[in-house]
């Protein structure tokens, strides 16, 4: 019984100290626009933060914030990607995934 609470105790601390070091998520400033087709409207997000998944068809990401934007290979940005510097754009794979504001 004295492991298991003394196990607890110690995972309860870890976590605490990994969430009170890891810093908070911010949205850029701005906005990031990405073009799919002729037919379809440009998608526009708006001060993006956190995993952004990307249309299907997507074609072309414009990063138009205050931040480094990465482009990653799956919807939930797990994977390392291609950094989009800020005021420039790249073109993106039909079903790329997801993108992300980098720290």
């Amino acid at each position: 019984m004295k492991r298991l609470v003394s196990a607890a105790l110690s995972t309860l601390a870890a976590t605490v100290l990994l969430a009170s070091v890891s810093p908070a998520a911010q949205a850029a400033a701005g906005r990031v626009a990405v073009f799919s087709t002729e037919f379809t409207p440009v998608k526009i997000y708006n001060s993006p933060s956190g995993c952004n998944k990307l249309p299907p068809e997507a074609h072309v990401l414009v990063n138009l914030t205050n931040a480094d934007v990465v482009v990653h290979a799956d919807p939930f940005c797990l994977t390392p990607g291609l950094v989009v510097a800020e005021e420039h754009g790249s073109h993106v794979t039909p079903g790329s995934g997801a993108f992300s504001v980098k720290d």
